[in-house]
Formats: structure tokens, C-alpha cells, sequence
């Protein structure tokens, strides 16, 4: 496969979108991840820690890396000090250790804040409810050394795209519902929802990242995953 020739499509569609692709990279080699760099790809997303910290440390400093798994608060101390964003934040608890981590490091680190909008129980995030309290109290003002950039979202694993449609178009209403936050801690500007299966619909909802994997480097090795 040549993977330069199968990140140039998806390059060019968030392009028109005014959105970003972020190549899932999780399980694949430093040689592929190398391919879709020499493409002009720079931000790629990981779902395991330990990988993705071997993955900083021998590859391109100006690859902007993403946390996009569920992330434990045991291990936001390794990513912190050179995390780029963080998709799938599902906690206050966890809010709290970036924040404590970042500043640690000198740092902000941009969030995304996960929201539950699929019916699958499996799935983790906030609900909505949850999160309009939180965006409008106070216990966001603690925090200095994170920005929340918005929200990340995973529809139902189905076929029904009015289903899709319905979700992704639900976390776009919340997002412009709460875009004029004006917190200094909130800044929203992304909107990290699509994958492989559901990225056209995700476009048209306003998504801004979208998250691509198995169709840029194909099937990954689930060994290791």
C-alpha cells in the first residue's frame, strides 16, 4: 500500500471543510508513520500511552500528537510534557490531574471534552446535562494550565447514517450552544467527531478533526492493540 497516496484524498476533503485529519497511527510502525509525514502530515493519534511516548521520543519533533483513547489519570504525567491535544477527557478527576500535570511541566494543554451521544452503554463521555452545569459554574475557573477546545463525540456503530446524522448534528447544537462561554479556560474551536465509517456525515456537521486509521494504513495488527 502506498500510504502517501491513500492520505492525499482525505488531505484535500478537510481541506474544503476547513478541518484537520488526524491519522490514527495507533499500532503501526515508525515507517508508515514516516510515509504519511513525507505526505505532509503532521498530527497523528494515539490510544495507548506507553506507544505513544516511544512514538514522541524517535520521531520528527513538530509531529503534533493527539491522545484520542480513554486516557487513566495514572498516566497523564508521561504525555504531559509534550501532548498536543487530548480527544477523550470524561472526568473532572481527570481534568484536575491534567491540569496539576501541565503545570508541572510549564504547560497549557488543550482538552476535548467527551460527550456521550450514542445509545451504546460502552462508550464513554459526559452526558449533556453534565456538561451544562459544568460550562456554566465556576469549577472550571480553577484551572490554569488547561484550555477546553471543545468537544469529541463517537456515534452508534451502525449503518442507519440518519442515526449518525442525528447524533453528530446533536453535539454540533451543543457546541454552538455554548461557543460564546466566556471563560477564559473554555475556548472552543474543535469539534473532533467522524472516523473511517462515519467521516462524510461528521464533515457536514461541522466536525473539525476527523479521526482516520485503517483506510490510510490499513488494517491495524490486533496483537497489539
Amino acid at each position: 500500500m502506498n500510504i502517501e497516496e491513500q492520505i492525499l484524498p482525505y488531505q484535500k476533503l478537510t481541506k474544503e471543510y476547513n478541518a484537520q485529519l488526524v491519522a490514527v497511527s495507533k499500532t503501526k510502525p515508525n515507517e508508515s508513520i514516516e510515509a504519511a509525514y513525507k505526505a505532509g502530515q503532521r498530527i497523528f493519534g494515539e490510544n495507548k500511552v506507553q506507544e505513544l511516548v516511544t512514538k514522541n521520543d524517535t520521531l520528527p519533533k513538530d509531529i503534533q500528537w493527539h491522545m484520542i483513547g480513554h486516557l487513566q489519570r495514572n498516566k497523564v504525567k508521561y504525555i504531559a510534557p509534550f501532548i498536543k491535544l487530548i480527544h477523550a477527557v470524561d472526568s473532572l478527576k481527570l481534568l484536575k490531574e491534567i491540569n496539576k500535570e501541565a503545570k508541572k511541566n510549564n504547560r497549557i494543554i488543550h482538552c476535548l471534552l467527551q460527550v456521550h451521544i450514542s445509545n451504546e452503554e460502552t462508550k464513554f463521555g459526559f452526558s449533556y446535562e453534565e456538561l451544562d452545569l459544568l460550562l456554566t459554574s465556576n469549577s472550571l475557573n480553577e484551572f490554569e494550565n488547561i484550555i477546553i477546545s471543545g468537544f469529541m463525540g463517537m456515534a452508534t456503530n451502525t449503518t442507519n447514517e440518519k442515526l449518525i446524522a442525528k447524533e453528530f448534528s446533536s453535539l454540533q447544537q451543543f457546541y454552538i450552544k455554548h461557543k460564546d462561554n466566556t471563560s477564559p479556560v473554555i475556548q472552543l474551536q474543535e469539534l473532533s467527531m467522524g472516523m473511517s465509517g462515519d467521516y462524510k456525515i461528521a464533515l457536514q456537521y461541522g466536525s473539525t478533526l476527523i479521526r482516520i486509521g485503517s483506510a490510510i494504513f490499513g488494517s491495524r495488527n490486533l496483537d497489539k492493540q
